[in-house]
């Protein structure tokens, strides 16, 4: 129980004894604000009603009870409506040997749920990007912090491996590609296959510009281009399964799956399960049918099937085009059907960005309509703002996007440097070196990420990230270094640090460090409960810099009281520890030298 619960119960059994008539109302505690004496603080004007006494009697009142009572509350203070409480010294040193002995601090007890996280989700005609990297960090976070919070959780991951998107590729690969492989390039699989996505669309820009030069509106010619009717019978042929055109989307997608796999592992991202929507489109198209025998669906005369929105606010959707080949809809219904029929999920989340709201709130709805409401509202899509830089935002088809394989040598090279030139990699041996270089990089862009509220777009700065200073990875990984090096410091030196401190005088920063400790384990559950890291990462800054400046004013190993040494070296491994935990949650190394 952390210590504002353990406060409240407190106050609500003195509150339920000095006014019987209060029994069961709110009971609002708060730490106290830094210019009052105390550590936490009642509000009383919710109970001033069943006191029917002035605000600052009610509060000496319930002051006095406490202080009687054996809680741990050595004094009081009033202000106005406000009850400021002061713990005694052995709260603190019992509060910090509860925290040190406690294997899970911070972690939940099993709930029985299973939930699954699909994150990622990447077309199989490009490689990935620094959007695809918000979704895979973001999506890896939150099964971690799940996961924490008890939960059964399993990471898939939906590979976008059909539709018109892929053809693209593999008909410019066709036509202009010359044969050329990974090996004959010695390009990875997924950067070769997206370079045929972009030569595919100048093509067919050239091809709308003749066009319109003849004589065709624009929406003509994006129709009547030659290069894109290509695409489309490919795309029949393909679902058709005629052999040379599977053949080939086979080799195609295993340059690509091998590429994918390469930098998954330099992300540090894994996945439990990974569906394709190559076999679960035809499911899909099941339910379509099953859609049309109940009246929920209905075909058009050129042979399309829609679904008429309408009534619920939407839309008409449709489902099926009328040369029979799916759309993402289709996919999707079939996808989901399989996921909770296999798994029997209690939730089910999709990591998407926002620009997909609409298409989720059309599949929870279809899915209903077809009479699997008993688990369709247990659907979420988690939608995320898209990541833009400086000079604007990305777009595939033009190839102007930030290759995620880029970044991440961009970020590490950009570390070391940096942390050369700042004098952190003076003791290390080059593979040590190497080693914090990559924790440092990819701890950078991870946090950078990850601190932003996943609902908000956010602008990526590179060299911003990699700041050893202010509310970055490598502040948070430096301060994890420097407690290590002080904790090997006094194992060197023989100096113990025992986990009882009852007698030992703290200094308000010892409290302040205390409380924040105290909080993460209702951190991890917020963090769960919102499916935000930010509120992770942020809550690990701040205990970072309270540190920081803890370290800064007072001694530690030159302490020379031997009981206040000891405390200081137990409060400051786990200090380490909660860094270590929280940023593991965000996906996040931290060095123990630098």
């Amino acid at each position: 129980m952390n210590i504002e619960n353990y406060i409240e119960q407190a106050a609500a059994r003195a509150v339920e004894r000095l006014y019987p008539q209060a029994a069961g109302a709110p009971i609002q505690i708060q730490r106290t604000r830094r210019e009052f004496e105390g550590d936490y603080t009642l509000v009383v004007f919710p109970l001033l009603k069943a006191s029917r006494k002035a605000p600052e009697a009610t509060a000496a009142e319930i002051g006095e009870a406490l202080v009687a009572g054996d809680n741990g509350i050595e004094s009081y203070n009033v202000v106005k409506g406000f009850l400021n409480m002061t713990l005694r010294r052995s709260f603190w040193n019992e509060k910090i040997a509860e925290i040190a002995s406690d294997d899970h601090f911070g972690y939940g007890e099993p709930t029985g749920r299973t939930v699954m996280v699909e994150y990622s989700s990447p077309n199989t005609n490009k490689p990935l990007h620094l959007g695809h990297i918000r979704n895979n960090l973001l999506g890896y976070s939150v099964a971690e912090i799940l996961k924490a919070n008890g939960n059964r959780v399993i990471k898939a991951n939906l590979v976008n491996d059909r539709g018109i998107h892929i053809c693209k590729s593999m008909l410019a690969w066709q036509k202009f590609g010359g044969g050329e492989t990974p090996a004959s390039s010695g390009m990875k699989g997924d950067h070769l296959v997206g370079k045929y996505y972009v030569e595919f669309d100048r093509h067919y820009k050239e091809e709308v510009r003749e066009l319109v030069a003849q004589g065709q509106s624009e929406e003509e010619a994006k129709r009547n281009a030659p290069i894109m009717r290509e695409a489309q019978e490919m795309l029949r042929r393909w679902e058709a399964k005629e052999p040379e055109t599977y053949a080939l989307w086979e080799t195609m997608n295993g340059w690509v799956y091998d590429g994918f796999d390469k930098t998954y592992a330099a992300l540090g991202i894994d996945f439990d399960k990974t569906y394709y929507e190559s076999q679960t489109y035809l499911l899909g198209k099941e339910l379509v049918e099953e859609g049309l025998r109940k009246g929920v669906f209905y075909r058009r005369p050129d042979n399309s099937v829609w679904i008429d929105l309408t009534a619920d606010g939407l839309d008409e959707k449709l489902l099926l085009r009328g040369d029979g080949t799916s759309v993402y809809m289709t996919q999707d219904l079939g996808t989901a059907y399989r996921r909770f029929e296999d798994n029997r999920l209690d939730e089910l989340i999709y990591v998407v960005g926002n620009e997909q709201n609409y298409h989720f709130q059309v599949l929870k709805l279809v899915l209903k309509k077809l009479g699997y409401e008993a688990w369709s509202d247990h659907i979420f899509h988690l939608s995320y703002g898209m990541v833009e830089l400086p000079e604007g935002k990305m777009k595939s088809r033009e190839g102007t996007v930030v290759d995620a394989d880029d970044l991440i040598e961009d970020m590490v090279s950009t570390a070391m440097e940096m942390s050369r030139e700042l004098g952190k990699l003076d003791d290390a041996t080059p593979e040590e070196a190497a080693d914090i270089s990559r924790m440092v990089g990819l701890g950078a862009l991870k946090y950078f990420i990850l601190k932003v509220d996943p609902k908000k777009t956010m602008l990526f700065d590179p060299r911003e990230s990699i700041d050893f200073n202010g509310n970055t990875g490598p502040f948070i990984q430096y301060t994890h270094a420097r407690i290590c090096s002080v904790l090997r410091k006094a194992g060197e030196a023989g100096i113990a640090y025992a986990n009882d401190h009852a007698d030992v005088p703290l200094v308000a920063e010892e409290i302040e460090l205390i409380k924040t400790l105290d909080e993460f384990p209702a951190t991890v559950r917020q963090a769960g409960d919102t499916y935000s890291p930010s509120v992770i990462a942020n809550y690990i800054y701040d205990l970072a810099k309270s540190y920081n400046g803890y370290y800064h004013d007072h001694s530690i190993l030159r302490e020379e009281n031997e009981a206040v040494r000891a405390f200081r070296l137990r409060l400051s491994c786990e200090v380490a520890r909660v860094i270590r935990r929280g940023m593991r949650l965000l996906g996040i190394e931290v060095p123990e030298r630098m």
